[in-house]
């Protein structure tokens, strides 16, 4: 994983699903993306796709459940562990 602080990957991811996925809807870093309906299911793997490539880093798909990608906060937390 590259040397990305916590508060600069959460405004990148914000940045990039405000742009690329819910089209300058609101999203702020405790937002519930999934149970609004603001990302959907091809939302969820374009999110994990921009991770991956941004990060440099691999994502198992068995993590990519709602304990990891329900919120921003969450998906900074789930880089941090790796």
């Amino acid at each position: 994983m590259n040397n990305e602080s916590p508060d600069d990957l959460t405004k990148a991811l914000i940045d990039m699903i405000q742009t690329e996925i819910t089209f300058g809807e609101p999203v702020e870093r405790d937002t519930d993306l999934l149970l609004t309906g603001l990302v959907d299911s091809l939302g969820v793997i374009r999110i994990v796709t921009w991770m991956e490539e941004y990060l440099d880093i691999e994502i198992d798909p068995v993590d990519v459940v709602l304990e990891n990608f329900q919120t921003v906060e969450l998906m900074v937390d789930y880089a941090g562990r790796r």
